[in-house]
C-alpha cells in the first residue's frame, strides 16, 4: 500500500460525488467527484422478483444457528412470518424505486442544514463498497466504525455490507483494549474513524490485530501523513478502480440468511459478545418492528428522526440506519456534543416526527424542564404545575380517550403546546424508549406534558424490537405487545404467572460469533431464545418486564427476591434518589446502595457534587438547606438521612413479606457513571462491578450485624 497520504480536507462533507443539476438541495458532500448512475441500473436489475426468489434458497439441512462468521442458518419461516426473505442491497434497491429523490440525511455545515438524497446514498455506499474491495475487505470479515453518527458511518455501513462484509461499530468510549478485543474477534480488516483521539486508540493496538488491513478518517486530518492511513476521499477515490461488474457479482451472491452485521454486548457480565444478524434479521425487523411502532412509509408521511444515540447499540442501528432505509425516512444527524447539551438545539431545528431515547435522556430532558421553572416567574411555574396536573389526571383515568375536556384541552392549548415547541417535539406523534427500565415517576412527568412515552423491548438477540408499543397499542409501565409474526412464551412461571421470556421468530439472531457454548446457553433445542429476563403477560398480550433470571437474589434463607420492583419502589418513593441497588444474594438480609440525584458536567458528562433542582426541592422541603451531594453525605445530613429512612420504611410497608424489607442502606459520595465502572455504555447497571467496587461499604453492612 501506499506509505503516504494527501492531507485531508475538512471532511467527505468537503468533496465526495459528483452532481446533476437535477438534485435540487443536494449537499458538498456530493460536490466535487463524477458518479455515475451507471450502477443504478445495476440496482434495479438485482432487485427483481427472479433474483429475489433466488436468494431465498435455503437448503433444509441448515441448522438454526451459527457461530461461524460465514455460516448460514434456516430461517424461522412460517405462516404468520412469511416475508420473502430479502438481503439488504435488494431492501435498499426498492428504496431506491419508491424514494431514489428524496432526502435520506440531513447534517449540518458551518451552521447550515445540508441533504442527501436516496439516490445520492446508494452511490455513496457503492463507491464506498468498492473502495473497502480494493483495501483488501474479506468475505465475512468486518469493517469496524469507531465514530460518532454521521452520513459517513451510514454509508460506510451499507458499503461494507454490499462488499460482502460484516459492519461492527465499536462505542466511541471505547478504551483501546476494549476496541482491541472486538477488532481482533471480528477480524476487521478495516477499521473507519472520524477524530484523531479515535485514530491513537487503533495507532496503540494495531500490532496485535492480524488481519487489520488499513484505517480510514473522515472528520479530522491524521496527524502525519503514515502507511495504511486514508481519508474518506482517499478511499471513494480507490474505489474508482473497482468496476461496478465486479461488486455486483459480490452483491449477487449475497443470501438473506448469511451475516451482515455484529453487535457487540456491553459485557456487564464477562467479556462483550458478538451477535451475529443476518441480512434477513436487518430487513424483517426494519420492516415489521417499525410497522409496529407505528413508523410510516414516506408516501404517506416522511419520518424525521434525529440520530444521536451510539449505532454500536442496536436500538439507534435498528431505528435509524435500517429502517430508515426501509420506509425512506429522513436521518438528521445530531452534533457529536449531543448528549452534552446540544441535542434539544438540533430537536428543534429538526422538528422530528419520531424520536428515541433511553431512560436517561429522558431523564435528562425532565431535570431541565424542572430547572428551568424552578427559575421562572410564579405565574408561568403555577400555569405550568397546573397544566401538567390536569392533563395527567386525564392521561391516567382515560388513556385511551381522544375526547378530552375543555380544561385539559385549554391546558394543552396555552401552555404544554408551547413547551413541546421549546423541546423541538411539536410535530413529534411518536417518542419511544428502550434499552433499560424507566421510573414511573418520569413517565407520569412527559404524561403531564401530554407526551406519552411508548415502550419496546427486545435484545441484541432479538435485533431489536420484539415487543412494541404505539399510538394504537399503548398500555402504561407495559413493553407493548409481541411484533406481529413473533412468538413469546414464559417458562418456569410462579403464582404470579411470571417466568422466563423466551422468543422465536424472524428477529432471532444466528448465534454468538466464536461462542458455541454461549450459542447453546441462549437458544435450546427447538430454537427458543432464552433472554434470561422474567415478566409476566397480561390477558391482553401486554409484556411487564419484571428482572433478570441472573440479577434474582436468593438471600440466606433461601427467598426469591426480584431487586428491580424493590429499587424501582424506593426511587418512586424518594425523588432524591437517582441509583439505588438492592443487595442480599446469600445475605441474612437484604441492603441497598443509594446515590443522589447531581448535575452532570456538560464537557465530561461526568456526576457533579450539585444536586440537580428536583433533589434541592426535596431537601427543602424535609427541612435541610443542602445544594451538594457532599453536604448531605459527608455531613450526614440528618433531615435528609431522616426523611430517607422513612421513605425505605413506607417501601417495606408495602412489601409482600418480612424477607423483602431493607434493613440497611447507605448513601454513596457519587452517583454511577460509565468512567467510574458502574454503568455499561446504554447505561445499565453493571451490578457485579458495583459489588466489587464498594465491597466494604456492602461488607459493613453485614459485619455489624455480628457484633
Amino acid at each position: 500500500m501506499p506509505d503516504s497520504r494527501a492531507a485531508p480536507q475538512e471532511s467527505l462533507l468537503d468533496a465526495s460525488l459528483g452532481t446533476t443539476q437535477e438534485n435540487v438541495g443536494t449537499s458538498s458532500l456530493t460536490d466535487g467527484q463524477t458518479l455515475s448512475k451507471e450502477p443504478l441500473s445495476h440496482a434495479l436489475k438485482l432487485s427483481t422478483p427472479e433474483k429475489v426468489k433466488d436468494a431465498q434458497l435455503n437448503p433444509p439441512e441448515e441448522a438454526l444457528w451459527t457461530t461461524r462468521a460465514d455460516g448460514r442458518v434456516r430461517l424461522r419461516i412460517d405462516p404468520i412470518c412469511s416475508q420473502t426473505p430479502r438481503t439488504v442491497h435488494q431492501m435498499f434497491s426498492t428504496t431506491l424505486d419508491k424514494y431514489g429523490d428524496l432526502s435520506a440525511m440531513g447534517f449540518k455545515r458551518q451552521g447550515t442544514w445540508e441533504h442527501i438524497s436516496y439516490t445520492q446514498y446508494y452511490l455513496l455506499a457503492r463507491k464506498a463498497a468498492k473502495g473497502f474491495l480494493k483495501l483488501g475487505l474479506e468475505r465475512a470479515h468486518s469493517v469496524a466504525i469507531l465514530a460518532f453518527n454521521s452520513p459517513e458511518w451510514f454509508f460506510s455501513a451499507v458499503g461494507a455490507v454490499f462488499g460482502g462484509g460484516i459492519i461492527t461499530g465499536i462505542y466511541t468510549t471505547s478504551s483501546p483494549e476494549a476496541c482491541q478485543y472486538i477488532a481482533y474477534d471480528c477480524r476487521a480488516n478495516i477499521i473507519v474513524v472520524d477524530t484523531q483521539k479515535q485514530l491513537e486508540k487503533i495507532l496503540k493496538i494495531w500490532k496485535h490485530l492480524p488481519h487489520l488491513k488499513a484505517v480510514v478518517i473522515y472528520r479530522e486530518a491524521p496527524p502525519m501523513r503514515m502507511p495504511s492511513v486514508y481519508t474518506m476521499e482517499e478511499l471513494m477515490e480507490l474505489g474508482n478502480e473497482v468496476p461496478e461488474e465486479a461488486l455486483d457479482v459480490i452483491i449477487n451472491a449475497q443470501k438473506p440468511n448469511q451475516c451482515c452485521a455484529l453487535v457487540y454486548t456491553s459485557g456487564t457480565t464477562g467479556n462483550p459478545k458478538g451477535v451475529m444478524l443476518s441480512q434477513d434479521n436487518i430487513t424483517w425487523t426494519a420492516r415489521y418492528g417499525s410497522q409496529a411502532g407505528d413508523i410510516q412509509p414516506a408516501e404517506i408521511q416522511q419520518e424525521v428522526v434525529v440520530s444521536y444515540l451510539p449505532l454500536s447499540h442496536i436500538a439507534a442501528q435498528i431505528y435509524d440506519l435500517w429502517t430508515g432505509i426501509q420506509w425512506g425516512a429522513q436521518v438528521c444527524f445530531a452534533e457529536p456534543d449531543a448528549l452534552k447539551g446540544s441535542l434539544v438545539n438540533t430537536l428543534r431545528e429538526v422538528e422530528p416526527t419520531s424520536h428515541m431515547g433511553v431512560p436517561r435522556v429522558w431523564e435528562k430532558i425532565m431535570e431541565q424542564i424542572q430547572e428551568v421553572a424552578a427559575q421562572s416567574g410564579f405565574i408561568w411555574r403555577k400555569m405550568l404545575l397546573w397544566a401538567m396536573s390536569v392533563t395527567l389526571e386525564q392521561n391516567l383515568t382515560c388513556p385511551s380517550s381522544d375526547l378530552k375536556p375543555f380544561t385539559t384541552r385549554l391546558a394543552d392549548y396555552l401552555v404544554l403546546a408551547k413547551v413541546r415547541q421549546a423541546l423541538g417535539f411539536a410535530k413529534c406523534q411518536k417518542n419511544f424508549y428502550g434499552a433499560a427500565p424507566m421510573t414511573a415517576e418520569t413517565q407520569h412527568f412527559f404524561l403531564g406534558l401530554n407526551i406519552r412515552l411508548y415502550a419496546g423491548y427486545g435484545l441484541s438477540e432479538t435485533s431489536g424490537p420484539h415487543f412494541m408499543s404505539s399510538p394504537y397499542n399503548y398500555r402504561l409501565y407495559s413493553s407493548g405487545k409481541v411484533v406481529p409474526g413473533c412468538q413469546v412464551k414464559l417458562v418456569n412461571e410462579d403464582a404470579e404467572g411470571i417466568g422466563e421470556i423466551c422468543l422465536w421468530g424472524r428477529t432471532i439472531f444466528m448465534g454468538y460469533l466464536n461462542m458455541e457454548d454461549k450459542t447453546c446457553e441462549a437458544i435450546d433445542a427447538e430454537g427458543w431464545l432464552h433472554t434470561g429476563d422474567t415478566g409476566r403477560l397480561d390477558a391482553d398480550g401486554f409484556l411487564y418486564i419484571t428482572g433478570r433470571l441472573k440479577e434474582l437474589i436468593i438471600t440466606a434463607g433461601g427467598e426469591n427476591v426480584p431487586p428491580v420492583p424493590i429499587e424501582e419502589a424506593v426511587k418512586t418513593e424518594l425523588p432524591i434518589i437517582r441509583n439505588a441497588m438492592l443487595i442480599g444474594d446469600q445475605r441474612k438480609f437484604l441492603s441497598m446502595l443509594l446515590t443522589l440525584k447531581c448535575t452532570l458536567d456538560p464537557d465530561t458528562f461526568e456526576p457533579t457534587d450539585n444536586l440537580t433542582e428536583q433533589a434541592v426541592e426535596f431537601c427543602q422541603r424535609v427541612g435541610s438547606k443542602a445544594t451538594t451531594v457532599s453536604e448531605v453525605v459527608g455531613k450526614k445530613d440528618e433531615a435528609v438521612y431522616q426523611a430517607i429512612e422513612e421513605g425505605i420504611q413506607r417501601v417495606n410497608m408495602n412489601a409482600a413479606a418480612r424477607p423483602y424489607h431493607i434493613q440497611k442502606w447507605a448513601i454513596l459520595e457519587k452517583d454511577f457513571s460509565i468512567s467510574g465502572g458502574e454503568l455499561g455504555p446504554t447505561m445499565k447497571l453493571k451490578r457485579l462491578a458495583v459489588l466489587e467496587k464498594y465491597k466494604d461499604v456492602i461488607d459493613s453492612f453485614y459485619q455489624e450485624q455480628k457484633k
